[in-house]
């Protein structure tokens, strides 16, 4: 067994549902530490929701490598400035597990059939942390002084609010003043084979929930009362037919969708004395939250509704342009797999919002993620081994060692 898929399973093997982390970071932190990471802990969130974070980043060689072998010499690289820095992010929790009779085996034993790992974080996201942990080891044992400073950011609420964690330790990292260059976020990308597809942005997200005031009355005496659905129809039509942006060359047209509508108390004779409507926007980078609220509530006043508004911004949209980080990237996946990957902004949030804020190129690569959140989670066994050679040779190519 390769060290990548023995970490891979042993991380699996701990059941860190949101937002308990299962010592998978303090995992992760005893192979970093002997390498020369600094390791810190950072706890978050009230009592009944603690979040478990880890910022490490490279401070030097300390030891020997993971084999018990002194590190291979390398030529010193002249630094005439501090070199840039690359974070490998991600998750150490997992989405809960469903039913567990539905599975075909338990779902934080590591399992294996025809060639595929199966578990409850497999692909999202043990195997791509795994993956990094040991591209690292292996880059740091070849070039232990290289031109390029590295660090990990881990948390364990990326599948539950997000509320404590990454956003938490970005905001603590641009408080103390920390240059974060790079960041790969270890999300599974690829869709049919390892590398046909990395994410280079995400688009925002604000939900809001809508009140509609009416008159509740006898629904054979509408005069007397005011419906507020009919009251909200034409509005809604309006706001269904309207284009809010064009999209740009990397994301589509902003979307806006309801997600829930209800009114009534569930009897038929009674007209509703209002409505509530919850709705979704996934913005690009064409529009901003501001321009959207306007645009929608300029639409009720036009309509002149009695209404109550609250909006609650997921995260902003962000948007890596091609340069150093995708061209590295795309290269070392070209070396190992031979693909040209594409390069997509699809997909839901994720932790690279908050990373964004702090960091000027941000992007996601990790394994197939056809059966991820899913029962019977897997990943292929035989990726998981270019996956750690495909973050590896990120490493080589940003650090320059790969000319090397």
């Amino acid at each position: 067994m390769n060290r990548t898929l023995q970490l891979t399973e042993q991380l699996i093997s701990r059941p860190s549902v949101t937002p308990d982390d299962a010592d998978c970071q303090r995992i992760i932190a005893d192979r970093l530490s002997p390498l020369g990471f600094e390791c810190e802990t950072i706890v978050s969130g009230p009592d009944d929701f603690r979040v478990t974070n880890l910022w490490a980043k490279f401070k030097g060689f300390s030891a020997a490598t993971p084999e018990g072998q002194a590190p291979a010499a390398t030529d010193s690289i002249a630094q005439k400035q501090p070199p840039k820095t690359l974070v490998f992010a991600g998750h150490t929790d997992v989405v809960p597990t469903g039913p567990l009779a539905q599975w075909h085996s338990n779902p934080f034993t590591p399992s294996h059939r025809d060639g595929v790992l199966y578990g409850r974080g497999a692909a999202d996201m043990k195997t791509s942390l795994a993956a990094m942990v040991v591209a690292v080891e292996e880059f740091l044992a070849q070039h232990p002084q290289p031109n390029l400073s590295i660090a990990f950011l881990l948390t364990s609420d990326e599948e539950g609010p997000a509320n404590d964690g990454t956003v938490v330790v970005c905001k603590q990292l641009a408080a103390r003043g920390e240059v974060l260059d790079y960041c790969i976020v270890g999300e599974p990308t690829s869709v049919d084979q390892l590398g046909d597809m990395i994410k280079n942005g995400r688009r925002g997200t604000m939900s809001g929930k809508l009140t509609v005031k009416g008159v509740q009355g006898h629904i054979a005496y509408p005069h007397l009362a005011k419906n507020p659905i009919h009251l909200f129809a034409p509005a809604l039509s309006e706001l269904v037919a309207t284009e809010w942006d064009q999209g740009n060359e990397f994301f589509p047209a902003t979307s806006w969708q309801v997600s829930n509508i209800h009114g009534g108390t569930g009897a038929s004779n009674i007209i509703p004395g209002e409505l509530v409507v919850d709705f979704n926007f996934r913005f690009c980078t064409e529009s901003t939250p501001e321009c959207l609220r306007e645009r929608l509530e300029a639409v009720l006043a036009r309509h002149q509704l009695d209404y109550e508004l609250s909006w609650v911004t997921g995260g902003l949209p962000f948007l890596t342009t091609p340069g150093e980080l995708v061209q590295a990237v795309r290269g070392a996946i070209l070396a190992e797999t031979g693909l040209t990957t594409a390069l997509s902004t699809t997909g839901g949030t994720s932790d690279g919002r908050f990373i964004a804020k702090v960091c000027s190129q941000v992007i996601e690569f990790g394994p197939i993620n056809a059966s991820i959140h899913k029962i019977n989670e897997h990943v292929l066994v035989s990726s998981i081994e270019p996956l750690k050679n495909i973050y590896k040779g990120v490493l080589e190519r940003l650090a320059g060692t790969d000319r090397a």
